[in-house]
């Protein structure tokens, strides 16, 4: 069996993947606000060529980083995920955001080791903000340390809820509750909540409807900023998860998120 990776080698595979994820992010943000031509994928969801080069250029830099890995990807699918390690990307998060000329995409990056995120990164092209970490090394922004913030009572949250109307429609009681607990709950999208809530600056992130590549990444940034990041049940979330995501500042928090969603 393969030994586990040092803390040392995940925090210099991390600094890696974090200078892949602003190079690649380059194709994105030269790309933005361009009227590039979108396509319909078979689920019907955008992409544009942009998508499909920033992939092109994650997955040739992160096989030159760590040829013995395997990797799932958005666009150009996966490959040996029976490795020890495997890459995750997503090259444009957020391609709605991308195409109608709103900030607020990301470029994606995690590691996972024996299937469990133990390192991420949330780079956001339009923004120049760059958001790694890992469970036991840390988040950063760019080169500044984060940390979420210590709100652990619900009624004095500030909540994101990614597509609140997708929500209120797919999970009508889970989202009525919702509705009513938090201090403020903000409707939201794709994936730089996650970076705001390990910078400090929300609370909490609900979420639902993701594939792995949209949250695998981004456990890595909440956990080495101190959160804690699950499925709705409080699960740890694998490839295998139901892509229903709940993140928050802190222990008391996510247990009170828990509550609010468990009937769902």
């Amino acid at each position: 069996m393969t030994p586990p990776l040092s803390p040392d080698a995940r925090r210099a595979l991390l600094t890696r993947a974090a200078a892949i994820a602003d190079e690649a992010g380059r194709i994105a943000a030269r790309a933005f606000r361009t009227g590039l031509d979108v396509e319909a994928k078979a689920d019907a969801s955008p992409v544009t060529m942009a998508d499909r080069e920033t992939e092109r250029a994650l997955r040739a830099a992160l096989r030159d980083a760590l040829p013995e890995a395997g990797l799932l990807g958005e666009e150009y699918g996966a490959a040996d995920l029976d490795r020890p390690l495997v890459w995750v990307v997503d090259p444009i998060d957020g391609t709605k955001s991308f195409i109608s000329g709103m900030p607020l995409f990301g470029t994606l990056v995690g590691l996972l080791e024996h299937g469990t995120p133990v390192a991420g990164v949330i780079h956001m092209p339009a923004l120049g903000e760059t958001f790694a970490g890992g469970a036991g090394l840390g988040a950063w922004l760019n080169d500044r340390p984060v940390s979420c913030r210590p709100t652990r009572a619900l009624a004095e949250a500030f909540v994101c809820c990614n597509d609140l109307g997708g929500l209120i429609r797919a999970e009508p009681e889970a989202a009525r509750r919702l509705l009513d607990a938090p201090r403020i709950l903000r409707p939201t999208g794709d994936c730089y909540p996650y970076g705001q809530l390990a910078a400090g600056w929300v609370d909490a992130v609900v979420d639902f409807g993701l594939q792995p590549y949209d949250y695998l990444p981004v456990v890595g940034v909440v956990e080495g900023a101190g959160g804690v990041i699950t499925d709705w049940r409080g699960h740890p979330l694998t490839r295998q998860s139901d892509g229903r995501v709940v993140a928050a500042a802190t222990p008391d928090l996510h247990a009170a998120l828990l509550r609010v969603l468990e009937a769902a």
